[in-house]
């Protein structure tokens, strides 16, 4: 009798553990599974947060930049053409290009724009006549100077009929009118040479003005 209550004994135990382990390995299964849908939902989070950052930079990229100074297309509407007419002769201080008169390749600090004699030329912006002066290379030339360190100049003017040094004038006022007076440039069709510094140093135009 106490033989087989022992087996009672020792088979209850044994199911017992085998509950134990069965019950722990539910709970790892269980625990597993929650992990695995976590992980799951972690990924498809950052997922779906990559999706909405790459959105988010497209979006950026198809958008103009604006700023105060330049706008969306990256000329300000504070300077205007200073002559009517097509442009004969780009800026290019980065390549050489023929110079007709002088017969050789060089640099070209500014914008030649055709017009006919006598043309008028306008001030692009507001500023304050700082110097009128004959340029050994391009003639007659009257030198405006704008807020932000920024000079225009105007050259091939007439000898005559242009605004003098510490003149201040308006965006649009008339400061003189094409001339024949550009040594360098005297074989080229008649002209305004025009220029911009920034801080004393040549810059494109047409990174200010639309049309240049």
């Amino acid at each position: 009798m106490r033989e087989e209550a022992n087996k009672k004994n020792r088979a209850a135990i044994a199911l017992t553990l085998i509950f134990c382990v069965m019950a722990l390995t539910s709970l790892f299964a269980v625990k597993a599974g929650i992990d695995k849908i976590q992980d799951s939902a972690d990924i498809s989070g950052q997922m779906q947060s990559a999706a909405e950052a790459g959105k988010e930079a497209e979006a950026s990229a198809r958008t103009p930049v604006v700023d105060s100074q330049h706008g969306s297309s990256g000329h300000s509407a504070e300077y205007i053409m200073p002559a009517d007419g097509k442009v004969q002769l780009a800026y290019s201080m980065d390549a050489l290009v023929y110079s007709k008169t002088l017969d050789q390749y060089m640099t070209h600090p500014g914008v030649d724009i055709s017009a006919p004699l006598s043309t008028k030329v306008k001030a692009v912006a507001d500023g304050t006549v700082t110097k009128v002066y004959n340029d050994d290379r391009y003639g007659t030339t009257v030198e405006v100077t704008h807020k932000g360190g920024l000079v225009s100049l105007y050259s091939n003017l007439s000898d005559q009929g242009h605004v003098e040094a510490g003149d201040e004038i308006t965006k649009g006022q008339t400061i003189g009118c094409v001339g024949d007076t550009a040594l360098f440039e005297s074989l080229e069709e008649t002209h305004l040479h025009f220029a911009m510094l920034k801080n004393g140093d040549p810059v494109d135009p047409g990174d200010y003005i639309s049309g240049l």
